[in-house]
C-alpha cells in the first residue's frame, strides 16, 4: 500500500481525532480543536446563526467581476498586441507570485516544512508580495485557522457545495463574528518574532502598489516600448488573475484532488483536472513535509524542486519529510500502544528524520 492510500485510509476512519492532532504541527493548534471541529449540540445552540452568518464583501466582489473581465480580455491582446518580451515578463513575475505563495507563505511561514537563509526569507518575502493576496502575516493566520477547522463551517474556505464555492465565493465574503473571533486566537507569534514579515505587514500597502502594480505596468511601457494594452491587460490584469486563482487553489485543491469518499463534493465544474490523487489528504493529516504538493502531487511540483534547488545551494536547511518507513512504523506503533495515530507518525517521522542523511533531498531513489 503506497504512502499516499494508507495516510487517506487514516484519515478517513479517524477524523474526528486527526483533526485534533495534526494542528499540534503548527503553532495554531490548541489542545480542544476536535472539539471545535466537532460541535456538540449545545455548542452550536450557543452560537446565533447571526455569529455564524457571512456577509459578501462587495468591494471584492465588484474587484473581482472587473479582474475577470479585463483579464479574460487580456488572453486577447497576448495574442494580438504583445511583444514576445512582455510575455517572458509576464510569465516570471506569474512564476515569482506562485512561489511566493506556495514555497514561501505556504510551506515555509505557515507550515515551517524547512528553514531558510535571510536572502530567501526575504526573495520570497518579495516575491509574495507579487501575488497580491495581502501580507504575509495575515495569509499564515487565515491558512492556520483553515486547517486548525478544517472542514467544519468555521473553516474560511469551508464549502459542502462545489469547488466554485470554496474558490471563488469564499474568497468574496467577510468573515463571520465567531470566525473573526477564531482567527483572533491563532498564535502568530512565531512570525511576529520573524523581522522579514513585520517589516512587510507594516510596509505591505507600500510595498504592493510599487511591486505589484507599477513594476509591471511601467516596465514594458518604459523599457522596451510595448503597447498600453499589453502593459494593462497582460502584464497587469491577465498576471493578477492566474496568480491570484492559483494562490486561492492552495486552499481549495482538496476539493478537486482530495478526493473522499465519504465526503464527495457534487463538483462538475472542475471534472477536467481532477486527477484523483491523495496527496492533499496526507497534507492535512501531516502538514509538515515539504513534498506536500499543493495541487494534488506528492515530490514532483515545481515548488519541491525550488526547495531542493535552494537547499543544495545552501539557503534552505531543515527540510521535513516522511518516508514509507516511518509510515509503517507509525502505524505499527500505534496499533501496538494503542496511542492516537498522528502522535505515533510524528513520532516515527522525527526518529527517521535523525537517521537520514542532511543532503537526503539530493538522492535520486524517492523517500515515499
Amino acid at each position: 500500500m503506497s504512502m499516499a492510500e494508507t495516510t487517506t485510509t487514516t484519515t478517513t476512519t479517524s477524523s474526528s481525532e486527526n483533526n485534533e492532532k495534526f494542528a499540534n504541527s503548527n503553532p495554531s493548534s490548541s489542545s480542544d480543536a476536535s472539539k471545535e471541529a466537532t460541535p456538540s449540540e449545545s455548542s452550536r445552540a450557543e452560537s446565533s446563526p447571526r455569529d455564524n452568518k457571512r456577509e459578501a464583501s462587495w468591494p471584492s466582489v465588484l474587484f473581482y467581476i472587473h479582474l475577470n473581465i479585463l483579464g479574460v480580455y487580456g488572453i486577447f491582446v497576448l495574442f494580438s498586441h504583445t511583444s514576445a518580451i512582455t510575455f517572458i515578463f509576464t510569465s516570471f513575475l506569474t512564476l515569482c507570485g506562485i512561489l511566493g505563495a506556495t514555497a514561501g507563505a505556504h510551506r515555509l511561514w505557515a507550515h515551517k516544512t524547512y528553514q531558510a537563509s535571510t536572502f530567501l526569507r526575504f526573495s520570497l518575502m518579495l516575491c509574495q508580495t507579487l501575488a497580491g493576496q495581502g501580507s504575509i502575516y495575515d495569509w499564515v493566520q487565515m491558512h492556520r485557522l483553515h486547517h486548525e477547522k478544517f472542514r467544519t463551517p468555521d473553516d474560511p474556505y469551508y464549502s459542502d457545495k462545489d469547488f466554485l464555492h470554496a474558490q471563488v465565493f469564499a474568497n468574496i465574503q467577510k468573515l463571520s463574528p465567531r470566525q473573526e473571533k477564531l482567527l483572533e486566537q491563532i498564535d502568530m507569534r512565531d512570525l511576529e518574532s520573524d523581522k522579514i514579515v513585520m517589516f512587510q505587514k507594516r510596509f505591505y500597502w507600500l510595498l504592493y502598489p510599487i511591486l505589484f502594480v507599477l513594476l509591471p505596468i511601467n516596465a514594458p511601457l518604459e523599457y522596451w516600448g510595448d503597447t498600453v494594452q499589453a502593459a494593462i491587460f497582460v502584464a497587469f490584469s491577465l498576471r493578477y488573475l492566474l496568480v491570484l486563482n492559483v494562490a486561492w487553489l492552495i486552499n481549495s485543491a482538496h476539493l478537486i484532488w482530495g478526493l473522499d469518499k465519504n465526503h464527495k463534493q457534487s463538483d462538475s465544474n472542475m471534472v477536467f483536472v481532477v486527477t484523483k490523487s491523495y496527496w492533499p489528504q496526507y497534507h492535512y493529516l501531516l502538514p509538515f513535509d515539504y513534498q506536500s504538493g499543493e495541487f494534488g502531487n506528492y515530490g514532483s511540483g515545481c515548488t519541491t524542486a525550488f526547495i531542493r534547488v535552494c537547499a543544495a545551494m545552501g539557503m534552505a536547511s531543515k527540510l521535513q519529510t516522511m518516508t514509507t518507513e516511518a509510515v509503517k512504523k507509525g502505524l505499527t506503533m500505534a496499533v501496538d500502544s494503542g496511542r492516537p495515530i498522528v502522535d505515533c507518525l510524528k513520532q516515527a517521522g522525527a526518529e527517521d528524520m535523525c537517521n537520514l542523511q542532511r543532503e537526503h533531498y539530493l538522492k535520486n531513489e524517492r523517500l515515499h
